[in-house]
């Protein structure tokens, strides 16, 4: 097994995307209170997704695998393997450039307890000890203030903001050199008493 097929976190268990994903990420993917964090509904890109439209993005995803050894992992719970999301790295194009973004997207009922963060840490690491990423970026829709919170905590810094399927997000990277400065900082930190 590659590397960075399976990655585990002390809550979560984030394996690669397989085709047996496809019903939790359909479940996923027709929740309307997750895909509004994704774009809102009534937008040509935003609201649930069809089935359909979950295969084509599994499809995708599958192939992102095959082609860069990297991609988006199914995240389950580490107790009870229940599932709890998707994320991970993965290439996408932004305006002429192209990046490696961290994505993430979890059920509603797993909001509100640091996994994303504890997802996006990981991601992370795995991007820079792993695959010896330069550096990682990240964005979200400007008024995704959650998720702009996973972000920060993960250590990425806002650069701008921009236009992404023709939405408006806010635009964050995070530089190998800043992610390696700021953990060797928490390790020189007191411990709190």
């Amino acid at each position: 097994m590659h590397a960075v097929d399976t990655v585990q976190t002390d809550r979560l268990l984030a394996e690669r995307l397989r085709p047996a994903d496809f019903d939790d990420l359909c479940r996923l993917h027709r929740d309307p209170r997750v895909m509004a964090t994704l774009a809102p509904a009534g937008h040509p890109t935003g609201g649930v997704l069809t089935d359909e439209e979950t295969g084509q993005f599994l499809r995708r995803n599958l192939a992102h695998w095959d082609r860069h050894g990297y991609g988006l992992w199914a995240v389950r719970d580490r107790r009870d393997g229940r599932f709890v999301g998707r994320g991970g790295l993965r290439r996408v194009q932004i305006g002429d450039h192209e990046e490696v973004e961290l994505g993430y997207a979890l059920m509603a009922d797993a909001w509100g307890r640091g996994l994303a963060t504890e997802l996006a840490r990981a991601a992370v690491r795995v991007g820079f000890e792993r695959l010896g990423l330069a550096d990682i970026v990240c964005f979200t829709l400007t008024t995704n203030r959650a998720s702009q919170r996973v972000m920060e905590k993960a250590g990425f810094r806002y650069e701008r903001d921009l236009t992404h399927a023709g939405l408006p997000h806010r635009f964050y990277r995070l530089t190998a050199a800043q992610w390696r400065r700021d953990r060797a900082a928490g390790e020189r930190a007191p411990a709190p008493p």
